[in-house]
């Protein structure tokens, strides 16, 4: 190693423990989060050293070669984003203190983040959710059956709209006033839409009903009550219903949740050959690229489909 290269990687390492003193004492950093960042920065200083140069006298041209190194390297959008973020606020301290005259980082893009595919469950998923459902409702009595309909309800209405799962628990009795075709629901922003419903959803919701009404007093506006502060029954216990309800119909708990059951219904209404705006509208999307997602997931199973069953796809 070359003297002048040994003075580059002591400088650079006086430079990035000033920066950990400086995050430690003004911004409180956890030992973990210094430790992070000084992996980091030891690996840009390691690499800019390799190129030639050095932390204070970095050009943007090097950020964006380094960068692409990391692509190279297959990291996760995610992960590059992390270690830019720790160049990034290097670059401004070394700005900020009057180190350096320019801050190179100022110029660059952040990785493009790729948005995860949503886990969706099979047809036969749901059915065995389904089916679940109803033969709770044969095999409990009394409170217990009580629940097992509401949780049934639930099933069969955000499989058959789609609803976000605050959007489902916070229905009124009145949402349903418009008759068997349509439920009216008030999503995002306060915006109201109008979302069909399956005549065996909607039978769902009159066998709900009358249990309702047998349960408890008439009184409540809510269509799900319960005694919580929001007066009608949280997300968290109907995700762990559905996670119970998972286990008996013999899936996996990670594998069901009621955004996982939206998903489904998107899916499922795309992969039968349903527009793709009229998805959006029931889903209450208001960008278009959000409901796209879903063709992209259809894509990814043919993909498989055919790299698994296609004679021409398999080697050998």
């Amino acid at each position: 190693m070359k003297k002048s290269d040994s003075n580059e990687m002591a400088r650079d390492n006086r430079l990035i423990d000033r920066f950990l003193e400086m995050m430690s004492a003004e911004r409180g950093a956890a030992q973990n989060t210094l430790a992070a960042y000084q992996r980091d920065l030891s690996a840009y200083a390691a690499f800019l050293n390799a190129a030639g140069s050095g932390l204070q006298v970095a050009k943007a041209e090097h950020i964006r070669n380094y960068l692409a190194a990391l692509d190279a390297e297959g990291l996760k959008s995610s992960t590059a984003a992390r270690k830019l973020s720790a160049v990034r606020q290097f670059h401004n301290f070394l700005y900020g203190e009057g180190i350096v005259r320019e801050n190179p980082a100022t110029a660059i893009d952040a990785p493009r983040m790729r948005r995860p595919l949503p886990k969706v469950l099979t047809i036969d998923d749901v059915s065995r959710l389904i089916a679940a459902a109803e033969a709770r409702i044969e095999r409990l009595e009394g409170k217990a059956r009580f629940k097992a309909k509401r949780l049934y309800c639930l099933l069969e209405l955000i499989y058959a709209t789609g609803l976000r799962v605050s959007e489902l628990i916070s229905l009124k009795r009145q949402a349903i006033a418009k008759g068997p075709q349509f439920i009216v629901v008030k999503g995002k922003g306060g915006r109201e839409r109008m979302v069909p419903v399956s005549q065996k959803a909607f039978a769902a919701v009159q066998a709900y009903l009358a249990a309702l009404s047998e349960e408890q007093d008439d009184d409540t506006p809510w269509l799900f009550p319960s005694h919580g502060d929001g007066g009608y029954l949280t997300r968290q216990h109907f995700a762990l219903e559905l996670k119970a309800l998972a286990r008996e119909a013999g899936l996996s708990p990670e594998q069901v949740s009621p955004h996982v059951l939206r998903h489904a219904f998107a899916s499922h209404l795309l992969a039968g050959g349903a527009d793709l705006r009229a998805v959006q509208q029931m889903l209450g999307h208001a960008d278009i690229s959000t409901t796209q997602i879903y063709t992209h997931v259809q894509t990814d199973r043919l993909r498989m489909a055919i790299e698994t069953h296609h004679p021409l796809a398999k080697s050998g």
